[in-house]
């Protein structure tokens, strides 16, 4: 009786080697743009305290409710699987003392993990692009972190395909004056609300605001407005941004009823979205925390940051700029035939790595026929063929055919990865 497959877990999705060349590439322009601004990287394990997570994102959360892998160890303590990355990385500042009366420019790339249903650029195991920034508490690097993803949008050929909307939630004084309010509201209006906001109605009414129908949204039109409740701090650290955004030419829209789905954030809160994927729209989320480095045991420090989800990225990437590819194509393969031949052509590849170190080169470890391995270097998009046979050992030298122009020539062995990085560029 045959065995049963064992298949990958639903909505944990495998990489294919014809789709990570262009996850490579977005990985490499994500990384040069966050280094041009001077970000360091930091990496934090996949696995948390529960705890973690309950502080940090609220225990009334989608997240936390319904979508953790949550496990016990072998010694009975709760641990789960991170559904996102802000939290870890506050927890390692703390940590390691990175954060009290320092600044910090931070930044990451990793998969996270949450129970939800898998949908197109919606997975269970995903990756984010995260910047966490601590120690400053103006407007001015809140800027400067719209201005980062802008200029990614531009490197990455979607930047006509975003937009940006922001808005300010104030102090968590003012927020709670206005969640009182919104209750309120919505608790005269509680026979046209759907179940989902009867039910976040009492544990976490601000993300009624944010709710998808269209009867709901007709119905917040006459709900207080949150910018009414606002802070004067938060009034002016909001107008101060928006001045930023203006003067470097950023175009927004203020959505008041943007909210972000944590309850860590306060003030400034913003999304990139793009009407280019249907209904997955948000592309980007970020705001300010300025709470949570106390909330989870530090001392008070200001933080402000954002999170990209990179499937929903490359899904955009590839609607909007097929141009963007990385080129997965081999750039020499070596093809040998006769006694000793092969040994010769490992080695001389070999010798060739050491010259051109950044170039793809393959060795032919399969047919000695001469067609099967011309064959083989078309499958791999070669760009050049080194051509070692016996003869070419007694000479010392090679035949480099060109198998773009056709063009072939005769090398001395110890100038071909010369010649090779010549054509090559």
């Amino acid at each position: 009786m045959a065995k049963q497959k064992i298949q990958a877990i639903r909505g944990m999705n495998d990489l294919l080697p014809t789709e990570s060349a262009l996850w490579q590439q977005v990985e490499k322009i994500v990384k040069n743009v966050l280094n041009s601004y001077g970000y360091n990287e930091i990496r934090t394990p996949i696995v948390e305290e529960t705890a973690l997570f309950k502080r940090a994102v609220g225990e009334v959360t989608d997240i936390v409710e319904k979508e953790m892998y949550t496990f016990n160890d072998r010694k009975d303590i709760s641990l789960t699987l991170r559904p996102e990355l802000t939290a870890g990385c506050v927890r390692a500042g703390i940590e390691h003392g990175l954060l009290y009366n320092q600044e910090q420019r931070l930044w990451y790339f990793g998969p996270a993990f949450r129970y939800e249903r898998p949908q197109r650029g919606r997975h269970r195991q995903f990756h984010q692009f995260g910047v966490e920034v601590f120690g400053l508490a103006g407007p001015d690097i809140d800027a400067e972190l719209i201005l980062l993803t802008a200029r990614l949008w531009k490197a990455l050929g979607i930047a006509e395909h975003t937009h940006l909307e922001l808005n300010s939630i104030g102090s968590l004084a003012a927020r709670d004056n206005y969640r009182h309010a919104l209750v309120e509201f919505l608790e005269q209006h509680k026979d046209s609300l759907d179940e989902d906001c009867k039910r976040r109605m009492y544990t976490n009414p601000l993300r009624v605001l944010d709710s998808k129908n269209p009867s709901i949204q007709e119905l917040l039109n006459q709900a207080p407005k949150l910018f009414d409740y606002l802070d004067p701090e938060s009034k002016d650290h909001f107008a101060g941004l928006c001045q930023l955004l203006d003067a470097n030419g950023i175009k927004y829209t203020v959505n008041q009823r943007l909210v972000r789905g944590l309850d860590y954030y306060n003030r400034t809160v913003f999304e990139w979205v793009t009407n280019s994927l249907g209904s997955q729209g948000t592309v980007c989320g970020g705001g300010r925390y300025d709470s949570l480095v106390s909330q989870l045991g530090g001392r008070a420090t200001p933080a402000v940051g954002f999170a990209i989800g990179a499937e929903r990225l490359i899904l955009l990437i590839q609607a909007v700029n097929t141009q963007l590819k990385s080129d997965n194509n081999i750039d020499v393969y070596m093809i040998s035939s006769g006694n000793n031949t092969r040994v010769q052509a490992q080695k001389l590849a070999e010798k060739m790595r050491d010259v051109m170190p950044t170039k793809r080169i393959m060795t032919n470890y399969g047919s000695n026929d001469f067609k099967k391995q011309f064959s083989q270097a078309d499958k791999y998009g070669a760009k050049l063929a080194i051509v070692i046979g016996e003869n070419e050992i007694l000479t010392n030298k090679v035949v480099v055919k060109n198998l773009q122009s056709g063009e072939q020539i005769e090398v001395e062995q110890d100038q071909v990865a010369d010649y090779c990085l010549n054509i090559l560029g």
